[in-house]
């Protein structure tokens, strides 16, 4: 079995490509339940199997995250109908906002959406993200934002989103959480790591009141922004911060690559 809840192993019935998309997707739900930022079973990561089909992997609707394996992740298409046989299902509603974002960009291989206490408090605040640490700093200079227009059923919210992303590869959705894009597992999750991060760290700050904290002048701003390097970065996510992941998740969390 590759899991508790009835369902065998996929392994030797999908391609070794998807096989690796299966993995590193699993992984990022384990260690979103390691890190706890769960909002129970109600926000998803999306990851694009390879090939030229638009089919895509999402976590299967009910499940914990901390209960998600490779095998038990879900194929659809990019109005999130099932393609495969599995004995579970998806909630559409959820896979409306990946769905925008991963047909607006091929890059755009894998989408994470989070309610975190501390992403919502931020995305409520007027100012949004305030330039408090260099972690927010660092964020900062890779972040859009979106403004809340009711839970997401809408597809016409779509392209608006989309817009409002532009370029970038995190976004706070207003009134609503967070969501960051990479053309890896290990870049879109290292996007979070530090958005949820400047997240925390801004609502701790706050709490002595707006007057009481230190902001970075908008020079060191612009320095810390031209200081951002997208290959170094890449390299710093693929190569040294997620294999030390999957280490961790091998203590902490093992089973989710069956």
């Amino acid at each position: 079995m590759a899991d508790g809840m009835g369902i065998g192993s996929l392994k030797d019935k999908v391609s070794a490509e998807e096989w690796q998309a299966r993995v590193d997707l699993a992984a990022m739900y384990r260690l979103t339940a390691v890190y706890g930022w769960t909002d129970m079973i109600f926000t998803h990561i999306s990851h694009r199997v390879p090939g030229p089909d638009h089919h895509f992997l999402i976590n299967p609707y009910g499940m914990f995250f901390e209960e998600i394996t490779a095998s038990s992740l879900v194929k659809v298409d990019l109005d999130g109908n099932i393609i495969q046989e599995t004995p579970y299902f998806v909630n559409p509603a959820g896979f409306t906002i990946h769905s925008a974002v991963h047909a607006a960009a091929d890059n755009h291989h894998v989408v994470m959406h989070l309610h975190t206490d501390d992403g919502v408090a931020v995305s409520a605040q007027k100012e949004g993200l305030l330039p408090l640490s260099q972690t927010a700093m660092v964020a900062m200079s890779d972040l859009s934002y979106h403004d809340y227009e009711g839970i997401a059923l809408d597809h016409d919210e779509r392209e608006r989103l989309v817009a409002d992303l532009g370029d970038t590869h995190a976004m706070i959705l207003r009134n609503h959480g967070t969501l960051t894009v990479g053309a890896t597992a290990a870049e879109c999750f290292l996007r979070m790591f530090f958005l949820e991060r400047a997240c925390s760290m801004q609502v701790r700050a706050l709490s002595v009141g707006r007057e009481g904290v230190l902001m970075g002048t908008e020079d060191v701003q612009n320095v810390v922004k031209g200081q951002n390097n997208p290959q170094g970065s890449a390299t710093l996510a693929n190569k040294l911060a997620w294999p030390g992941l999957l280490r961790k998740l091998d203590r902490e969390s093992p089973g989710y690559d069956s």
